[in-house]
């Protein structure tokens, strides 16, 4: 007797593959999806749609863009051959690493043994998974302590207008060993001082290069914007950078193709913190294992960690106070009441 194929609906669907029903219609509206529709018209999936689906969520959690993962599942060799390529290197990495870091804190030890204080960059590459941070949350909190216990290698700092997250991340800056903030200015003056800094750096300018040449290959625009930005990841120093709005300036599939370039760093590449407000740059349904949230209240709560499950506690927060690279574009500039 045959059984019937059961068709789920856009909720039950997203519920059973672990995405937000957001998700499911952004994939059909990039083409990587076709629903059935029911007589009323209505979505539906059926066992082909959810293993497509499946499959699409699974070459997400690689850190790949969307754009990526609609060649792969077209059979691009090239693109596939590449990531491959770049997940290989970076298995690889990670077992140079561990051998690595054995040695690094059996030197530390040594050196504190003997009455000398690492340096705060060494400490950092050593033990960056068991590092934390610590310190008195600035206005508008009020001096709430806030206690940060693992640093990931990519952290989203999200909130809405007002709700203090360009103080929160300078703060963060100043209290984490060897950190610096990295502001929206800079790619003042359409870039001059920048070239000028590239030109005096070779290798910085090489790194950059490559890193353009990346991009560009996986969809993105280079920009003045782009360059600087590329140009303050790939810098020797410090240990962990802060980046104010790491959107600003780039056009949607640029934001797609930098988040997955991002994801793709082989160990031991530093800390990175963001904050953003783009869902392209931060598509809850593609969060890495080492990615951490970080939200903002508007209430003007302490910041608090959210994990990227739907129904998790703040997930439905951030959530909100994301919008597409388009939306993002057209309120760019906007900002909320502040004292005098």
């Amino acid at each position: 007797m045959k059984t019937a194929v059961r068709f789920l609906s856009p909720s039950e669907a997203a519920r059973q593959l672990g995405i937000s029903a957001k998700a499911l219609r952004l994939y059909e509206e990039r083409g990587l999806i076709a629903p059935r529709r029911t007589p009323a018209g209505w979505r539906a999936y059926g066992p082909p749609e959810i293993a497509r689906c499946a499959e699409i969520v699974a070459l997400r959690k690689l850190g790949l863009s969307l754009n990526e993962v609609a060649r792969i599942l077209d059979g691009d060799a090239a693109v596939l051959a590449r990531v491959l390529a770049a997940h290989e290197a970076a298995l690889a990495a990670r077992i140079r690493q561990s051998g690595d870091s054995i040695s690094k804190l059996r030197r530390l030890r040594a050196e504190l043994g003997s009455g000398k204080v690492p340096a705060a960059r060494d400490v950092i590459g050593a033990v960056r998974p068991q590092l934390g941070v610590a310190f008195d949350l600035p206005w508008p909190w009020g001096g709430e302590r806030f206690e940060l216990r693992e640093i990931r290698a990519l952290t989203y700092i999200v909130g809405p207008l007002g709700s203090g997250k360009t103080r929160f991340a300078q703060r963060l800056a100043d209290a984490l060993p060897d950190a610096v903030f990295i502001g929206l200015e800079r790619a003042a003056d359409d870039g001059a001082e920048l070239r000028t800094r590239l030109d005096a750096d070779p290798a910085l300018k090489a790194r950059v290069d490559a890193g353009l040449a990346a991009l560009t290959t996986d969809g993105g625009a280079a920009s003045p914007a782009l360059t600087a930005l590329l140009a303050a990841l790939e810098a020797d120093s410090p240990a962990v950078a802060v980046i104010d709005m790491l959107e600003q300036g780039l056009d949607a599939a640029t934001q797609e193709a930098l988040i997955a370039h991002l994801r793709r760093r082989a160990p031991p590449a530093r800390p990175l913190f963001f904050l953003t407000r783009s869902s392209a740059i931060l598509d809850l349904d593609a969060v890495g294992s080492d990615e951490a949230i970080i939200l903002c209240p508007a209430n003007h709560s302490p910041p608090v960690a959210v994990t990227s499950v739907p129904g998790a506690p703040g997930y439905e927060a951030v959530a909100t106070c994301l919008a597409s690279p388009e939306v993002r574009a057209r309120t760019s500039g906007v900002i909320a009441w502040r004292p005098a």
